[in-house]
């Protein structure tokens, strides 16, 4: 069983900061991709960014591309979202996913088989 515990949200004034924390415990696996989606109401789940196991690759969505940094503690099995620049469209709950295959399209979240539970970030003025 494995499971995905996202912490690190929050209240934050438009143009500050926020870093995400996503710990993953459970099954280990030979190869997988972890990444952050994102969920506002009314709207489809959107990726937000992703990290391959090594961490030497990375995806962004095209909203978050410059402003909002993956990264991985291989050691402590922890995935990170840096978010800097804080936008109020930015305002969702923000999950994070694993996936055990790495072919596939990397921002489809039906491609991914473990989620957290979410955290809820929200931008305000």
């Amino acid at each position: 069983q494995v499971q995905l515990v996202e912490s690190g949200g929050g209240l934050v004034q438009a143009g500050g900061s926020l870093r995400l924390s996503c710990a993953a415990s459970g099954r280990t696996f030979s190869t997988y991709i972890m990444a952050w989606f994102r969920q506002a109401p009314g709207k489809e789940r959107e990726f937000v960014a992703g990290i391959s196991k090594s961490g030497d690759i990375t995806w962004y969505g095209d909203s978050v591309k410059g402003r909002f940094t993956i990264s991985r503690d291989k050691a402590e099995n922890r995935v990170y979202l840096q978010m800097n620049s804080l936008k109020l469209e930015d305002t969702a709950v923000y999950y994070c996913a694993l996936r055990e295959d790495s072919g596939g399209a990397i921002n489809a979240p039906a491609g991914y088989d473990y989620w957290g539970q979410g955290t809820q970030v929200t931008v305000s003025l």
